[in-house]
């Protein structure tokens, strides 16, 4: 079956968008502290990757199979980034500021499950509300809608944190109020 020249394309351009949709996976649950996951997953990569560059190298005087390796690898960038999309791990930061100290903005996110601190600030143009908000990474746009509902002109960065320890933010119970879009259940207990 490896006799024939399309096919032998065709395995080794699937053999590499699986390699490196692997290898991206590994390196965001690294970095995400999913060591374990990480390793597992690496067993795989590593397996497929020796497959598919043997295969490369065992034919190099066919253009196509290097053509093939290559267009597999910038595939499979795009699909293991993707997937990461997908999976949305870990957690963002909001740092906004609203333009109208006044708005109940704390509140409303709140009565929706996110983690907000606030304090009040003063900018070029005078009061403002500073809020720091946490949520799952899945709920970050989610997050940004609900912001701009509330005050279309609030300032937003946002970035993920490496860490995060203490406080009082119950993450089971949030994030379930955050995908039910703030309304409570009877037996959600107020954290906040």
């Amino acid at each position: 079956m490896l006799e024939i020249p399309l096919v032998m394309v065709l395995i080794i351009f699937v053999v590499n968008i699986v390699y490196v949709t692997l290898n991206t996976l590994r390196v965001i649950l690294t970095l995400k502290g999913r060591r374990y996951i990480s390793a597992i997953v690496s067993v795989f990569e590593v397996t497929i990757y020796t497959v598919g560059l043997g295969l490369v190298l065992n034919n190099l005087d066919q253009i196509q199979n290097l053509i093939a390796y290559a267009l597999g690898f910038g595939i499979g960038v795009v699909l293991g980034s993707k997937i990461e999309e997908k999976l949305a791990l870990g957690y963002v930061t909001a740092n906004v500021i609203s333009s109208d100290p006044s708005i109940e903005f704390t509140k409303k996110l709140r009565e929706k499950g996110y983690g907000v601190t606030s304090w009040f600030a003063y900018g070029m143009e005078g009061d403002r509300l500073a809020m720091q908000i946490l949520t799952p990474r899945k709920y970050e746009l989610k997050l940004y809608e609900t912001i701009q509902e509330i005050d279309p002109k609030a300032f937003i960065i946002s970035y993920e944190p490496r860490q995060i320890s203490g406080g009082f933010w119950v993450k089971s119970v949030k994030r379930e109020r955050i995908r039910r879009n703030g309304k409570p259940k009877k037996d959600d207990q107020e954290t906040v």
